[in-house]
């Protein structure tokens, strides 16, 4: 059981509530912390008070008054109104990311709602009710407005939701689990649509896998040097040391963790002098990548234990302020440049797929096919690999360098965070496709060089995998392979390192 408190949640508690099955519940000193918040607003209606969001409109309507028997249906106006998201669904476990963080960032104690409202949303959490949340339309200030309303309409009983593996109505899910609906009052509209965990969920997800696949791309790159016999000195610890990239130490040492035992790798000289870049390199560009895993982690980390709503309450309502923690910048930033991390992965690996079917660069079948000619073999694997990598390319154009004025230029500069954390996503999916044909064409390549001279970490990954993708003994519909080659590298990757120990 994992407790929210609203400041100590990170990406390994993030995995256990995604992809474990582990339960949560919440501090009770954190909902002490709500309740006196709550206290603060009810005494501002009470009291007329004028404040953003709880008694006056939104936006550049925030200097219309509410009147007091208003506020209610104020925030229920703001989530119908709001809730204007187009396109696919968020995949499932990013709508449950930002069920949990809602939750967490309304445990800081600073928005003003009532702990039955935060109630709810861990009893939609626990149950499995997973909001359907459309990907477009969050600009990334203001908070994810589109994004968080459609979450806020699961809590009032209507929208859509993923309960059981199906696509049914809110009311029915919410009936079966036996939770009442929640009608919202004064700030909880807003309070649940005005912060950035659309992005941030997003972010924690493609984060996870981004980290999976970086951990990968060493496997199969070792994996490919013993297909290309490539020169295991370039991975000596004193090149890396007398560099000083930690990363790129760590990415050497895994290599030659992998490659310990194996004899198919060769010494300088021995064959060739040096290997091309996409051989020899492997430390300093994923290296790299795991530089940038590092800086995006941080930012994630302290995102899911912010308070990012607007405004936000303090001395126990003394203190009322209007800012704009809402605002993405610090998450879009973040996830265009692991957009860039992740791409360089796809598009080194891409090149060693060259290496390994390309007969002018190689000693091995010309395309890994097992008749030259009369079969194409790995021919149109690499013309794959190249597509990917180059929508790749594509994706990987900055997000939060474009900003679209809106509230009638109220909200003037925006971060399109969330756009930036969907297109890091989409770059993930492919470079795990490019990682996967890498992989299918090193084992090809390993194979062919002798089975008995693999290292014992790739030998028991080359056994893994020829359960359900078979040598390349004829042309057949390689598409099937890539697909399952993807499936089983995204599935394989929450527990990785059962690929070497068994």
């Amino acid at each position: 059981m994992l407790i929210l408190d609203g400041a100590s949640l990170n990406l390994e508690g993030m995995k256990k509530l995604l992809y474990e099955k582990e339960r949560l519940t919440v501090s009770a000193h954190s909902l002490e912390k709500v309740e006196e918040s709550r206290k603060a607003v009810e005494k501002i209606v009470a009291e007329g008070k004028i404040v953003y969001g709880i008694n006056t409109g939104f936006g550049k309507f925030s200097d219309v008054l509410i009147e007091k028997e208003d506020v209610a249906e104020l925030q229920r106006n703001l989530i119908h109104s709001h809730a204007c998201g187009v396109g696919e669904p968020f995949p499932e476990v990013a709508s449950r990311a930002m069920l949990i963080l809602r939750t967490n960032a309304l445990l800081k104690g600073y928005s003003g709602v009532r702990p039955l409202l935060i109630e709810k949303l861990v009893d939609l959490i626990n149950a499995h009710i997973h909001p359907v949340i459309p990907q477009q339309g969050s600009l990334g200030a203001s908070g994810d407005l589109a994004p968080l309303a459609h979450l806020a309409l699961t809590l009032m009983g209507e929208g859509e939701v993923f309960y059981k593996k199906e696509r049914v109505p809110a009311a029915n899910a919410l009936e079966e689990e036996r939770i009442e609906p929640i009608s919202l009052t004064a700030k909880e509209g807003l309070a649940l649509i005005n912060g950035t965990q659309a992005m941030t969920a997003m972010g924690v997800v493609t984060y996870l896998e981004a980290e999976n696949i970086a951990y990968y791309a060493d496997l199969v790159s070792a994996v490919t040097m013993e297909g290309l016999r490539g020169i295991i000195d370039a991975f000596d610890a004193d090149i890396h040391l007398a560099r000083g990239y930690q990363e790129q130490i760590d990415v050497a040492a895994r290599i030659r963790q992998y490659l310990k035992d194996s004899r198919l790798t060769t010494k300088q000289g021995e064959l060739r002098v040096q290997d091309a870049y996409s051989i020899r390199c492997i430390p300093q560009v994923h290296g790299a990548t795991w530089q940038t895993l590092g800086y995006v982690k941080d930012k994630l980390e302290i995102e899911m234990n912010a308070a990012t709503d607007n405004p936000l309450i303090f001395d126990q309502g003394e203190k009322v302020i209007s800012g704009g923690n809402f605002h993405g910048q610090p998450i879009a930033l973040a996830m265009d440049f692991l957009k860039v991390a992740i791409a360089e992965i796809a598009n080194i690996s891409e090149r060693r797929v060259e290496r390994l079917v390309n007969p002018q660069l190689n000693d091995l079948p010309p395309f890994l096919s097992p008749s030259p000619g009369l079969e194409s073999g790995a021919m149109i694997m690499q013309y794959t690999a190249a597509s990917l990598v180059s929508e790749n390319k594509t994706l990987a154009h900055p997000a939060s360098v474009d900003s679209i004025p809106s509230s009638a230029n109220q909200e003037d500069h925006v971060s399109m965070g969330t756009i930036a954390s969907r297109h890091a996503y989409q770059t993930i999916a492919n470079t795990r496709k490019v990682l996967a044909i890498e992989a299918i064409c090193a084992l090809e390549a390993a194979e062919y060089r002798g089975i008995d001279r693999m290292a014992s970490s790739t030998h028991t990954f080359l056994k893994h995998v020829r359960a359900f993708i078979p040598p390349i003994t004829m042309d057949r519909i390689f598409s099937k392979d890539i697909q399952k080659m993807d499936e089983w590298l995204k599935e394989t990757a929450k527990h990785w390192n059962a690929v070497t120990s068994q």
